[in-house]
């Protein structure tokens, strides 16, 4: 039983963060009309830099949450 509740939990925070990614595509096509891959490369820095944060430098994750979200901002430049 608790492995099916761990299951569980784990497939609502995966299909939250694909929720997320959807919603970012939609936004930016009902905006434009152009379809912006982009999204991907950024959530992939994301979580490279949260990673490394984490393992490497051995932050608290929601430190590394958070610094890696400025590292985006600061290397992709926030409009």
């Amino acid at each position: 039983m608790e492995l099916l509740m761990q299951q569980l939990v784990n497939g609502l925070a995966v299909g939250s963060i694909y929720a997320l990614i959807a919603l970012g595509y939609t936004m930016v096509y009902g905006t434009i009309k152009l379809i912006n891959f982009a999204h991907g490369d950024v959530y992939m820095m994301g979580a490279f830099i949260g990673y490394f944060a984490v393992m490497v430098l051995k932050m608290n994750v929601f430190v590394a949450l958070f610094s890696s979200d400025g590292c985006l901002c600061g290397l992709r430049g926030c409009d």
